[in-house]
C-alpha cells in the first residue's frame, strides 16, 4: 500500500477522553473512531489488525477440530427464559421487542441459541463429540464504557461451544480448548497465563481466564513467575490424544496463578519468595465448563448406547478479538506509538523514502515494493512529499516492526537502511538482502 493512497487519518494531539495507552494510540494512529459510548467504526488500519487476529483464531481453532458456523446477532428471548437467564443477566442485556411485539435481544453470548441448534439436530451419541464456534458481534451494555475498545458495549468475540457425553469428554474438550488458546495467543506475540476464575453469568465450576500481563489490567493477579517460562514453540500436538493435550494443561496449570477472586495467601506463600509475583492482567479469554446446565432445562439430549436419553455435557469457551487488539497494544508499546509483534502486524515492512522525486530514490522503492510484494509480504510506501522526521514518526507511531530507509547517500554506496522499531537497531544491507531478511524474519508468520 502506498501511503499517498491510503486512509489513515492520524492525530498529531492525544484525544482528552482517552485514559490508558491502547486508546490513546488506537485513535492517534487512526485504526477507530467512537460514534458512541463503548462503539466504535473500525477504520482501514485497525479493521486489518481485527481481521489478522480472527484469521490467526480460526486456524487454531480448525486446526483443534472445531468447527466454524455463524449465529445471528440478535435473538428470540424465549430462548433465555428457557434457560432461566432472561431475567438474571441484567441491565447490561440488551432487550428489544419487534414490530410484532416479540421480545428480543441484543446477544452478549450463545449458551442458548447454540443448544437450541444441537437439540434440533443432534440426537444420538454417535455423533458426538461435537464443538462448534463463530466469531461474531456481541453487545454488553456496560454502565461505564471505557478504556476504549477494552471495554466497550460492542465488541468482536469468538464463542465456541462443545457437545460430549460425559463428563471425562467435556473435560477433554476443556483441555482441548486450552492448548489452542495458549498457541493462539503465543502466535500473537503475547504470553496469555491461564488462571484459576469465578464463572460469572456464565455458570459453572471450571473455569480459567486467560490474562496478559499489563500496568492498565482490570485484574489484580498473583502468579508463579515460573509459568512466564513456559513456551509451547514449534511443538506438534495430537489435539485427539487426551494424555497429551491434558499434560500440556497440567504443565501450565501447576505453576500458581490467580486472579484475586480466587486468590489463595497460604498457597500463594509456599512459592519461594523469587518466584512470588503480582501484577495486574487484562483478560482476553475464558474457558468452561458447566455440564449439563443448559442442556438439561432445554432438552439437549442424546441417546446413549444403551436406548437411554441423557442430558449432554456442554463448555463455552471465548476469545475477545477487538479487545485483543487493545491488550496487544498494552503489551507492546513506548513513547513514540505503537510495536506490532509481527504475527499481528498491518504492515509487514514501511519503506521511506527520504528525497521523493529523486529518480534514483524512487525507483529503488519501487523495487523494494515490487519485490516484497512479490515475496507475500505487505509493504507501507510512505510516498507523501513530508520531510523525513514527520515520516519516521508516523512509522513509529503505527507500530510497523520493521523499516527500510532509502536515500541518495545510501544508494551511492549500494545500501538501504533496515530497522528493528522494537530495538531501534539498524543495518545497511543491499535491497535485495534486506528483502531477503525480512523473508527470513517472516517465514514463520505467514
Amino acid at each position: 500500500m502506498r501511503l499517498s493512497r491510503y486512509f489513515l487519518p492520524v492525530l498529531k494531539e492525544t484525544p482528552a477522553e482517552a485514559q490508558i495507552a491502547s486508546h490513546r494510540l488506537m485513535l492517534r494512529a487512526g485504526m477507530i473512531k467512537q460514534q458512541t459510548a463503548g462503539i466504535y467504526s473500525w477504520l482501514p488500519m485497525g479493521f486489518k489488525v481485527l481481521r489478522k487476529i480472527e484469521n490467526i483464531v480460526h486456524e487454531e481453532q480448525i486446526r483443534a477440530g472445531h468447527i466454524p458456523m455463524l449465529m445471528p446477532t440478535l435473538q428470540p428471548a424465549d430462548l433465555w427464559r428457557e434457560s432461566g437467564r432472561y431475567d438474571d443477566y441484567g441491565e447490561e442485556m440488551l432487550r428489544i421487542r419487534d414490530r410484532h411485539g416479540r421480545d428480543m435481544l441484543y446477544g452478549p453470548t450463545n449458551e442458548e441459541m447454540i443448544t437450541d441448534i444441537f437439540r434440533a439436530h443432534v440426537g444420538s451419541y454417535k455423533d458426538l463429540p461435537l464443538t462448534l464456534y463463530h466469531i461474531q458481534w456481541k453487545f454488553r451494555d456496560e454502565i461505564r464504557p471505557r478504556f476504549g475498545v477494552m471495554r466497550g458495549r460492542e465488541f468482536f468475540m469468538k464463542d465456541g461451544y462443545n457437545f460430549d457425553l460425559d463428563y471425562d469428554s467435556a473435560m477433554h474438550a476443556y483441555n482441548r480448548h486450552m492448548v489452542s488458546y495458549l498457541r493462539t495467543y503465543e502466535r500473537m506475540g503475547l504470553q496469555a497465563i491461564p488462571m484459576r476464575a469465578d464463572s460469572g453469568p456464565i455458570g459453572g465450576d471450571d473455569t480459567h481466564e486467560f490474562l496478559v500481563l499489563a500496568e492498565t489490567g482490570e485484574s489484580e493477579v498473583f502468579y508463579d513467575s515460573a509459568i512466564t517460562d513456559l513456551r509451547l514453540g514449534s511443538r506438534e500436538i495430537d489435539y485427539d490424544n487426551w494424555d497429551e493435550v491434558a499434560a500440556i494443561c497440567k504443565e501450565w496449570t501447576t505453576p500458581y496463578a490467580r486472579t484475586d477472586e480466587t486468590h489463595d495467601a497460604a498457597l500463594f506463600e509456599a512459592i519461594p519468595d523469587d518466584r512470588r509475583k503480582t501484577s495486574r492482567g487484562i483478560e482476553v479469554g475464558q474457558i468452561f465448563y458447566f455440564g449439563t446446565k443448559y442442556s438439561e432445562p432445554m432438552g439437549a439430549t442424546v441417546q446413549d448406547s444403551e436406548g437411554n436419553k441423557v442430558a449432554v455435557h456442554m463448555g463455552s469457551h471465548g476469545i475477545g478479538v477487538s479487545r485483543l487488539v487493545g491488550a496487544i497494544i498494552e503489551a507492546n508499546h513506548d513513547e513514540k506509538g505503537i510495536i506490532w509483534p509481527e504475527g499481528v502486524t498491518p504492515f509487514h515492512v514501511g519503506i521511506v523514502n527520504l528525497k521523493q522525486g529523486d529518480a534514483e530514490a524512487d525507483a529503488a522503492c519501487e523495487g523494494l515494493y515490487a519485490a516484497l510484494t512479490a515475496a507475500g509480504l505487505e509493504p507501507l510506501y510512505d510516498d507523501r512529499e513530508e520531510r523525513a522526521g514527520a515520516k519516521f514518526a508516523t512509522m513509529d507511531l503505527i507500530g510497523v516492526p520493521w523499516r527500510i530507509t532509502v536515500g541518495p547517500r545510501g544508494l551511492k554506496a549500494g545500501v538501504v537502511e533496515l530497522t528493528s522499531r522494537r530495538s531501534g537497531e539498524s543495518e545497511e544491507l543491499a535491497p535485495d538482502l534486506a528483502v531477503a531478511r525480512l523473508k527470513e524474519i517472516y517465514a514463520g508468520h505467514l
